[in-house]
Parts: C-alpha cells; sequence; structure tokens
C-alpha cells in the first residue's frame, strides 16, 4: 500500500517584499482578538479538551497568517503541529486533505484485511481517525488547516465529525476557510453543521484605514505624502494581500521614494514589476467565474463612461455615461424617480441583465464588496465604482479586446430595447468594433443629432467618426462628413478639411458639388489656404449650364479672397471689369461684394452705398445667393452708422437661413454683429459675446489673431481692464505675417489701442502704421474698417511729432468726407483739430461735437466733447470747457467705458473743476440696448422671446434689466412701463 502524495497548496503569486514592509505585520494587523483566541484555546488543548477553531474571511485578509501564527503558538506551547492546505486540484480526490494532514505511512493497516470492495480503503476515515488518537496519545496536537473551502467533501465530511470529537482530547483544530460574498452561491461551510459548543467561529474583517495608513507609511517612508497614502489606501482596498502587492510594485518603481509624481500612478502598465495585477487576479480567481464576469463588467463599463468625463463636453445623466442607465421616458425624468427605482438600483438591474447572472447576488456582491472597500458608490447617482482606478484597470488586465466590444454590443441592445436614450445607446457602440449594420450606423447618427442639439459638440464628433466605420450610402456619407467636417471646423486645427475634401468627393450632383466645394473652400481659407480654397472652386470646372451655381462659386471666391490681399486685388478687378462688360451677368449679391469693395477703397459714399444696398434687398435674388447679399449688406449699413438695418440683417441672415458655421457668410454676421456693438460702445455685450471666442476659427491658424480676439481687447480697454487684455494678445505673434487675413489687421489695430492706453505711444504707432500697410496693401483706404490714421496721428502727438500727425489727421479727413457719416467724420475732425490746434482746431472739434451730438453714437461724441473741452481750457476758457466734460464723463459712464471716463475726470480737474459723485437714474440714463429691451420687456415679452427676437444670450437680456431697475428705481417688471412712460425723461 502507499500514501497519497502530498498535495501542495496554491499559494497567491505575489513576490517577496524588497524589504521589511514596516512595523507590523500586514496579515497580524488588528488581529489581536483572533490571537487572544488562539492562545486560549491552545491552553485549554494542552489541558485535554481540544476545540475547532474556525477563521473565516474574504481572499487577501490575512487567513494563512493567523494560521502561520497559530502554529507558532502550539510549537511555543509544545504541540506537534500537524498541516494541510486544501487545492482546487486535490479536490476531486476523497480523503486527500485528510491523509495531507496526518502524513500517514506507507505500510499503514498492512496487518489489516484488505477490502477491495471498499473504496479506497487505505484511508477510509476510521482508520485516519484512530492514526489521529495515536498522534494524540503522543503529544497534544495542532491540526493547521488552510483552505478548507477547496477541500473535497470526504474530508470535509472528517474535519467535521472530528470536531465533534475532540472534547477531551488534547487536539485543538485551526482551520481557515475563505468567507466572501461571490455571484455563485457557496456551499455550505465547514461550521454549517456544527453545534455552537465544539467550533468557535472568528470572522476577519479588513484592516482599518488607520492600520493601512500605518502600513503604507511603515513600508514607502514616513514622510510619504497624504495623497500618496490615501491613494495607496483606497487602490488596497484594506486587503492586505492587495495593500501589500501594491507596496512591492510602488517600491521597485521608485526605489528611492514616491518620485517626484503628485498622485499615485492610476494606470497599471505603470507598476511594471505586476505584483498589484497578479494579486488582484488571484483575488479573482478565487471569486469564481461568474464573479469574474461582473467584475470585468462592471470594470468595463466605468472605464467606458470615463471615456466622456473630463473633456470638453459635460455629459447629462443617462445620455452620455455608457454603461449607466438614465432614466426612463416619462413623467419621472424631469423629477425624483422614486423609492426604489434610483440611478444606483437600476444600474444592478442592468448590470445582471448584461452579465445573466442572478440580480438578487449581483445586489449582494455590490453590497459586499462596498463593505470590503473594493467598490464604492459615486456620489448622487450611487452608481457602483472600483475605489482606485488601479484596481479597475488590474480587474480589466489580460481581458481580450473582443470580449469588451462583444461586452457592449450587447449593453447597447439592452439599453435600446429598456427604452435608454439614444446617447446611452450609442455610448456602447463607440466601444464596439466597426463593421456592423446599417443600424449601428442610424443610432450613432441618431445621438450625434442629439448631442449636437444640446450644444455637445465634442460627443457629436465623436458619434459621428465611430458612424462612417459603418456600412451607408454614397449621399449619405458624404452627408456625415459634412456634418462632422462641420465641428471639426470649429474645435481641430485640422478645422474639419479632410473630412470635407472627402464629401466632396463622393458628390455627384452639380449642386451638391458647389455646396461641398464651399464648405471646403471655407475651411481651407480660414486655415490660411486662400489659393488652396480658389483652387478648389476653380477644381469644379465649367458651369456655364448652371448659371446660379457658377455665382454662387464667384461669390463664395470673393469671401474667400478676403483672406489674402493680392487675391483680393485679382478676384475684384476681374469682377469689376465683368460688371462693366456683362451688368446683366452680375447678381445682386455679386453687386453687393462690389460696394463693399468701393466702400473699403473710398470710391463711394455712404448715403450712394445704402441706397444701392437697400435697393439690391429688395430685388429678385436665388436662395443660395442671398445669404452673401445679407452678408455683404450687414458689413455696409454697420459703416453707414445705420444700425438697425444693420442688425435686422443680421437677425435675417442667422435666424431665417440657418446658416451653417461652414458657410462662408455665417463669420461674416457675426462679425457683423460685434462689429455693430462695439461701434454703439456696448463694451459689456462684446465681452459677453466674445467670451470663449478669442482663439475660435476664424483667425490666422499660426497667428491666433481675429475679429473677436480684437474687439475683445478693445472693450476690455475701455472698461479698464488693460491688464487682462494684455494678457490676451501676449501669445498673439503676426509680426511674421505679411499682408494676411483682414482679421489680422484688425487685431494689429486692437493691440495698438492697448498700447497706447498703458502708456507706450511708440509700440502702438508701429501697430498703426503696420495694420495701414496691410490695409493698403488690399486696397482698403476708408476709415470705415479700422480708422489707423487718426490713431497713429494721436501717437505722433503724444511723441511730439506734430507734422507727421497733422499729414495723417489730413489724409484720414479726406477719406472721411468721402464716406461722409458722423463717426468717420466726426472722429477724423477731432483729431485734426486737435493736431492743428489754434483756433482753426477749436473750430474743427467744435464741429466734431455738433455732427455727432445727436446720433446714438456716443462712444465717438465721448472722446470729442474731451478734445474740443481740453482746447477751451488751454484757450483760457475753462468754463465753456467745463459742461462739456461734465457731459462727457456722464456719457461715458452710461456706457461703462472706465478709460474715457478717466480721461474725463482729468480733463476737468485741469480745467479747475470736478463732477460730482451723482448717480445716473430716470429714461435719460438709458443706453440705448437697455432702453431697447426695457420696452420689450414692458410689452410683455419673456427674457427668452427677447433673446431670439433681437439675437442676443439670455444673459445679456438679464444683465441690461438688472440694470435697467437699478437706474429707474424700480424692483419689478411690471413697473416698467410706467417708469418709461414717467416725466423724468432725463438723467438727475
Amino acid at each position: 500500500m502507499t500514501a497519497l502524495p502530498r498535495q501542495p497548496g496554491l499559494r497567491p503569486p505575489v513576490p517577496a517584499p524588497l524589504s521589511d514592509p514596516g512595523p507590523s505585520s500586514a496579515g497580524l494587523l488588528e488581529r489581536e482578538s483572533a490571537l487572544e483566541l488562539l492562545a486560549a484555546e491552545a491552553a485549554r488543548a494542552v489541558d485535554g479538551s481540544g476545540r475547532l477553531v474556525l477563521f473565516r474571511a474574504p481572499t487577501g485578509t490575512g487567513r494563512s497568517a493567523l494560521l502561520e501564527a497559530a502554529a507558532d503558538l502550539g510549537t511555543k506551547r509544545g504541540m506537534r503541529v500537524l498541516r494541510a492546505h486544501a487545492s482546487a486540484e486535490s479536490s476531486g480526490i476523497p480523503l486527500s486533505l485528510v491523509a495531507q494532514l496526518l502524513d500517514a505511512p506507507h505500510d499503514f493497516d498492512d496487518s489489516q484485511d484488505d477490502d477491495h470492495e471498499t473504496p479506497h480503503h487505505l484511508h477510509h476515515p476510521s482508520r485516519l481517525w484512530q492514526l489521529l488518537c495515536e498522534l494524540a496519545a503522543g503529544s497534544p496536537l495542532l491540526l493547521a488547516v488552510d483552505d478548507a473551502h477547496l477541500a473535497d467533501q470526504e474530508s470535509l465530511r472528517w474535519l467535521t465529525e472530528g470536531a465533534r470529537r475532540l472534547t477531551g482530547m488534547p487536539v485543538l483544530m485551526v482551520v481557515t476557510e475563505r468567507g466572501q460574498y461571490d455571484i455563485t452561491p457557496p456551499a455550505p461551510g465547514l461550521a454549517y453543521a456544527l453545534p455552537p459548543g465544539v467550533v468557535r467561529m472568528h470572522a476577519v474583517a479588513p484592516l482599518s484605514r488607520a492600520a493601512a495608513e500605518e502600513l503604507v507609511r511603515g513600508a514607502l517612508g514616513p514622510d510619504t505624502s497624504d495623497t500618496w497614502v490615501d491613494g495607496c489606501v483606497r487602490a488596497g482596498a484594506g486587503n492586505p494581500l492587495l495593500l501589500r502587492a501594491l507596496l512591492d510594485d510602488l517600491r521597485a518603481v521608485f526605489p528611492h521614494g514616491n518620485g517626484p509624481e503628485p498622485e499615485l500612478p492610476e494606470n497599471c502598465a505603470e507598476l511594471y514589476s505586476g505584483s498589484f495585477v497578479a494579486a488582484v487576479a488571484w483575488w479573482l480567481r478565487s471569486a469564481g467565474e461568474e464573479t469574474i464576469v461582473v467584475a470585468r463588467a462592471l470594470a468595463e463599463l466605468e472605464e467606458s463612461a470615463g471615456y466622456f468625463e473630463g473633456g470638453e463636453d459635460e455629459v447629462e445623466p443617462g445620455h452620455g455615461f455608457p454603461g449607466t442607465p438614465g432614466p426612463r421616458p416619462g413623467p419621472a425624468v424631469h423629477g425624483d424617480p422614486g423609492p426604489g427605482h434610483g440611478l444606483g438600483d437600476d444600474f444592478g438591474d442592468f448590470l445582471s441583465e448584461l452579465t445573466r447572472t442572478d440580480p438578487e447576488r449581483v445586489g449582494g456582491w455590490v453590497t459586499a464588496m462596498i463593505r470590503l472597500g473594493l467598490l464604492r458608490r459615486s456620489p448622487g447617482s450611487g452608481v457602483p465604482r472600483f475605489a482606485h482606478p488601479l484596481l479597475r484597470g488590474a480587474v480589466l488586465d489580460g481581458w481580450p479586446r473582443s470580449h469588451r466590444h462583444a461586452l457592449h454590443l450587447r449593453a447597447a441592445e439592452l439599453r435600446r430595447h429598456r427604452g435608454d436614450g439614444v446617447e446611452a445607446v450609442a455610448g456602447h457602440l463607440l466601444r464596439t468594433t466597426p463593421g456592423g449594420t446599417e443600424r449601428v450606423a442610424e443610432a450613432l447618427l441618431d445621438a450625434a443629432s442629439d448631442a449636437s442639439r444640446a450644444g455637445r459638440t465634442g460627443a457629436a464628433a465623436r458619434y459621428l467618426r465611430r458612424a462612417l466605420d459603418e456600412p451607408m450610402p454614397r449621399e449619405r456619407r458624404a452627408a456625415v462628413l459634412t456634418e462632422l467636417g462641420e465641428l471639426e471646423f470649429a474645435t481641430l486645427r485640422t478645422g474639419g478639411i479632410p473630412r470635407l475634401a472627402e464629401a466632396l468627393r463622393l458628390q455627384e450632383r452639380p449642386r451638391d458639388r458647389v455646396l461641398a466645394a464651399v464648405n471646403l473652400g471655407n475651411a481651407l481659407a480660414n486655415r490660411g489656404k486662400p489659393h488652396a480654397a480658389l483652387d478648389v472652386m476653380r477644381d469644379l470646372g465649367s458651369l456655364d449650364g448652371e448659371p446660379v451655381l457658377a455665382r454662387t462659386a464667384q461669390t463664395a471666391s470673393a469671401f474667400f479672397s478676403d483672406h489674402d490681399p493680392e487675391i483680393r486685388r485679382a478676384v475684384y478687378t476681374r469682377l469689376r471689369e465683368r460688371a462693366e462688360r456683362s451688368p446683366e451677368w452680375i447678381s445682386p449679391a455679386l453687386r453687393a461684394l462690389l460696394i463693399r469693395y468701393e466702400a473699403t477703397a473710398g470710391l463711394v459714399s455712404a448715403e450712394s452705398a445704402m441706397r444701392q444696398i437697400r435697393r439690391l434687398l429688395t430685388a429678385p435674388e436665388d436662395p443660395l445667393l442671398v445669404p452673401y447679399l445679407l452678408g455683404a449688406a450687414a458689413a455696409v449699413a454697420q459703416w453707414a452708422d445705420a444700425p438697425e438695418d444693420a442688425e435686422r440683417v443680421i437677425r435675417t441672415g442667422l435666424t431665417e437661413h440657418w446658416l451653417s458655421p461652414l458657410h462662408p457668410v455665417h463669420r461674416s454676421l457675426l462679425n457683423a454683429r460685434v462689429d455693430t456693438a462695439a461701434a454703439r460702445g456696448h463694451f459689456r455685450w462684446v465681452l459677453e459675446e466674445t467670451a470663449g471666442r478669442p482663439g475660435a476659427t476664424g483667425g490666422s491658424p499660426r497667428t491666433g489673431a481675429s475679429n473677436f480676439l480684437a474687439h475683445r481687447v478693445i472693450a476690455l480697454v475701455e472698461c479698464g481692464r488693460s491688464a487682462e487684455a494684455e494678457r490676451l494678445v501676449a501669445g498673439v505673434n503676426v509680426d511674421e505675417e505679411a499682408l494676411g487675413s483682414w482679421e489680422q489687421n484688425r487685431f494689429l489695430y486692437a493691440r495698438g489701442v492697448l498700447r497706447a492706453s498703458v502708456g507706450d505711444p511708440a509700440g502702438a504707432l508701429d501697430d498703426f502704421r503696420e495694420c495701414g500697410r496691410r490695409q493698403t496693401g488690399r486696397d482698403v483706404q476708408s476709415p470705415v474698417v479700422t480708422p489707423w490714421r487718426s490713431a497713429a496721428a494721436e501717437c505722433h502727438l503724444l511723441l511730439g511729432e506734430t507734422p507727421e500727425a497733422l499729414a495723417l489727421a489730413e489724409e484720414e479727413s479726406r477719406y472721411a468726407a468721402v464716406w461722409d457719416t458722423p463717426r468717420v467724420r466726426g472722429r477724423a475732425l477731432r483729431v485734426l483739430g486737435t493736431a492743428t490746434g489754434g483756433r482753426r482746431g477749436l473750430a474743427l472739434t467744435a464741429e466734431a461735437v455738433g455732427l455727432l451730438r445727436g446720433t446714438s453714437l456716443d462712444i465717438e461724441l465721448v472722446p470729442a466733447l474731451i478734445a474740443h473741452g481740453v482746447q477751451l481750457t488751454a484757450a483760457g476758457q475753462p468754463r465753456s470747457a467745463r459742461p462739456l466734460l461734465r457731459e462727457a464723463a456722464t456719457a461715458a459712464e452710461r456706457l461703462g467705458a472706465v478709460r474715457l471716463s478717466g480721461r474725463a475726470e482729468e480733463a476737468l480737474r485741469a480745467s479747475g473743476a470736478r463732477r460730482g459723485n451723482t448717480t445716473l437714474t430716470g429714461r435719460g440714463s438709458l443706453t440705448a440696448g437697455e432702453l431697447r429691451i426695457a420696452t420689450l420687456a414692458s410689452d410683455g415679452r419673456t427674457n427668452a422671446e427677447i433673446s431670439a427676437l433681437l439675437h442676443l444670450a439670455r444673459r445679456t437680456v438679464e444683465t441690461h434689466l438688472t440694470s435697467t431697475y437699478r437706474k429707474l428705481g424700480i424692483r419689478r417688471r411690471g413697473d416698467l412701463p410706467a417708469a418709461l412712460n414717467s416725466a423724468a425723461d432725463e438723467p438727475m
């Protein structure tokens, strides 16, 4: 007869520590009660009365360490220690654990008659018990059995029966058993059928936070940062096995401390020795296959949810978080979902359905893992998440990507059947393998539409990119490429150009090809490639049979030419020549562009230009060309001091024609809108409108300069926030540009205004002159775009260079006389009068004040009043100057123009007086914008209606109304009609 060989148990694949981890062993921290129990039971056994001591604990919490402590204690008390370690490999061999424990000799029971009818006769339970009794007769025994939950059933019955018979025997049986809630219900434990008197069961809990922190600082050093300690504690989840493995990895990666990283690594790839990943893998295998499936599903859902977090979009609950079911359709969506139907509960049902496991077991497992510290619930939603990204990463380590994709495909189908939102479904489809069905593409496209409507452009772009990996018809693909190109146009440095180029290639019908070419050309032009933009339009070939399409291509090319001076001159030279040869070919839109060109070149008056523009706006025009007509008309009306006309045209273009951001007129109208507001001195509105826009598409991709940035800089200067403006312009460099986009020229002018405001007239003069050089290179002579000559003349005056200032002011005055509007003429006369001086200068500044007073151009009237007042003071007429300077200060305060207000106050002090600290009240104190909004509000319009009607941000409407209430001395909207109709029309 031969005894069964010893079956070595499987140990967790964790490498030995590199050094002593600290003052306490990870396995015996906070185990005082267990050690006291062992000491008492060992003394009792030595006295002749044994018992079973059972340690039940989750994987990795130190069961084996307690068993080793029991063995050491038994040795010290003179007990003979017998050991056995159950394993899954030997669980199919009957009584293998008992044979290992007692180490039965090969010739045991040879004298007995073999009964070959009895299976396993050599190790029959009674014979093994007899052997135990013989051993106990020689010395007290301590039987140490590890991982009894893996033992064969016969051994378990032997141990159970033996526990009943230990009373009166000098035998202490110490057994460890895994006690953890798994998805698969466990078999009954060792003590399941034992009376309480024969077994002392002790549950081993995870380490407390204090003990875990002690272990971390003992391993990494007492000076370890709180951030690292917290990360280690959360990643180790109070589990000595996991925590010790993590510390081993960290000491290997950072042998001289925790390194320069401010936080604990969150990617398992950084823990290259792999002890922690191996420990988590052991923990998972111990839990069983169903638990592995659920844990990995939870980890994958959490990781894919993180794909949407922290990005440019805020994801709405129930839409953007893959794997996080949102509220169901119905009344509860907008309120409390009701008891028992919160997001956390719903997620548990979803997870069990996704993994095809018992929902009650899944719920219990989640609760148990939270209790153990491996999971925690997200604040607000209650959705379970792993306690640290390292834990999540280790759970997912080695899981094939194909399995992850299959999980998300099933999740998407489940959520579609559950009635979750299209974005919830699409969030899973993003993580699946491309090449599915058209239904997958449609789900992604529906989600993109929802995300776009909600303003989540980043999410919409992700859905569209993934949809393009699925099969779809040619025309549909072209449309999706265009939509994606539109989103990338505003967010990526590529400007969506590759998408738009592919969309153009797929188009077959002439109309679609022209529209696609316009989109691509606009993207190229806005990325500093106007030559390539015109090449795209030329590659369309002959459109002689399609006159409307030919005019559309020609008009779009004219818009693209604004980005390059040479192209602009060439394009408009050809247009003007064709207008002379074939006037009937020139459509209203092209005619409007020619008027716009002539206005900037100083070839036409404002009166003539507006007369022609108004006539063109009433002329019949093809819908494809109407937006171009509106874009040109808005610019001309704004230059011609016709802000009401300009705003009406802008609203029509933006609200009635639904222009895509890819359309060249879309940005033109936005620019005209901010130009109009700036011309009226509405600096607060400009700051609100340009917030977040300085780096928006439309400026040079190499410099970042844009019209929005220029207006924001000037508005900040006028509002007394020059330091903020300086920070904005610091990263913009247009010095290397030759004669680039008009927006760069506008930026140069704005930077000059900023430099002049901070006491750098020489630097400002350089900017103004460079702006003028580039404007001249574009055939732009009129001051309607940027009055650089007047600004440069003022700098010359500050530098004491009067002749140079006078020459520029006279030239500006000549061009201003051609355009002949109060704004440009008043400004030119003001600067010319200042440069001229004397009685002639007084007359010129007085004429400027007369031109501007009574208009809605307070932003130009204020400096004219100041200039005239300063000259009167210098001429010895301070009494005549003071009323003008007070008027200037009052108007500047009403505009919120801090810089101009300061200049007026300074001039007042120089005249021997100062303006009292009066508060502006009454209807007359309202700005034009405040009065317009207040009037609409008094007529019963809501803020939303006013916002839509005036094409303003709702916050802008609210800000204006708040200021209006203060000035009118009212508190309620219902008081507006009476306050506006009162007799107190002047400021008090």
